[in-house]
């Protein structure tokens, strides 16, 4: 009998309901009828955010079949994510949520770092807090990131949640939470080619859908900025787009392509937007989910292999834009980036000064092929 794990996942900095099981093409069928399911290449599951409402709706939905449903991760037979606090400690993470909000984090930060904690009290919940030491975060660890074989993204996530819990509550014996933080992958981003960006364009046939693929790439934005932008913050006759409090609460202008306008124009004409450049349902911001998938259908029809997401899009302008001449400094900026160094990092995929430099192999090819020129020539100017 086929095995459905039903776990928690902390996923695009959100807690999400994770479903794993062994490849069965009936349980991904009947999974899909779930409203707003979601693929993660990264950690290889269908997944849902993780509501209260979404619980009940996955625990329906699985109750009835065959298969045999696993919710060890969460509680046996119910789909309750969390462990009941004391109300000693339920009072102390509350007063911990509320530091968190005084120290003016966003909601999304707030929502993983409190997670995090709230673990973290009921995995010590027969110790003290004034009792616990380095080793009660190592064996934390070991528990919540290593068994679980969870990212290092998310392995620093936790260590920066535990080093908000050491400077609100003082007492601990916790000490140079700093040196569990793992080193940060340093992987490439994935970047199309210009072509691959006109193709993928074109072959998105529903116009919301390609005036949001066309806006991503030609602005540079984050699928989170497109989704939250307002009317009111697209200056047509300034040819500029106000990115109202991105990430890390900072505000900026990007570009607004010439090209981009008669698409803008039709989409205006046919689709008639009241409060977000894009809308769901009953004038809400648009799904973020939605964007991913179709985006993916997009690639296949364009025959585009490689993992693309919304963010490759971002990728890609900023790396056309160097290829183009256009200096860093500019690329922040328009980017959004607090640190140079993280602009840096196109810089390493850049064509346009690889381009220029040429192979030791070539380099030897050449110099052979001059050599015999110069030898058959010395050849065809003997008397023979």
């Amino acid at each position: 009998m086929s095995t459905i794990y039903v776990e928690p996942l902390l996923h695009k900095k959100e807690a999400q309901i994770a479903f794993r099981f062994k490849y069965n093409n009936e349980i991904k069928e009947h999974l899909r009828k779930l409203n707003n399911l979601s693929w993660s290449q990264t950690n290889k599951v269908f997944y849902l955010k993780n509501t209260q409402n979404n619980k009940v709706l996955v625990y329906n939905h699985l109750k009835n079949t065959s298969w045999k449903i696993d919710y060890t991760a969460f509680k046996k037979n119910s789909i309750v994510i969390k462990e009941t606090l004391s109300k000693e400690r339920s009072n102390f993470f509350n007063n911990f949520k509320k530091y968190l909000v005084g120290k003016r984090y966003s909601k999304s930060t707030i929502s993983v770092y409190s997670g995090f904690i709230y673990d973290f009290l009921v995995f010590v919940k027969k110790t003290e807090l004034n009792e616990l030491t380095n080793k009660h975060v190592d064996l934390f660890i070991e528990d919540i990131i290593v068994a679980k074989k969870y990212s290092i993204s998310t392995h620093r996530q936790l260590i920066s949640a535990l080093k908000q819990f050491t400077l609100f509550f003082t007492k601990t014996a916790i000490t140079d939470i700093e040196s569990k933080r793992p080193k940060k992958s340093k992987k490439l981003p994935s970047v199309l080619s210009q072509e691959e960006v006109i193709d993928l364009i074109r072959h998105t046939k529903n116009l919301k859908h390609r005036a949001i693929l066309a806006l991503l790439y030609s602005a540079g934005m984050r699928i989170g900025e497109l989704t939250n932008l307002k009317l009111r913050n697209i200056h047509i006759d300034r040819k500029q787009i106000f990115i109202e409090n991105g990430k890390g609460r900072k505000d900026r202008y990007v570009v607004l392509a010439d090209s981009f306008m008669p698409m803008l124009k039709n989409y205006f004409t046919t689709y008639k937007p009241s409060t977000y450049f894009v809308e769901g349902s009953l004038g809400k911001p648009y799904s973020e989910s939605s964007i991913r998938k179709f985006l993916q259908r997009s690639c296949k029809a364009a025959g585009i292999t490689k993992h693309v997401t919304p963010h490759t899009l971002r990728h890609s302008y900023a790396t056309h834009l160097l290829e183009n001449g256009i200096g860093l400094r500019h690329i922040q900026e328009l980017l959004g980036h607090s640190k140079p160094e993280t602009t840096m990092i196109y810089t390493h995929v850049t064509k346009k000064d690889l381009l220029d430099i040429t192979s030791p192999l070539d380099i030897i090819v050449n110099q052979l092929s001059e050599k015999n020129k110069r030898e058959q020539n010395i050849l065809l100017s003997r008397n023979l």
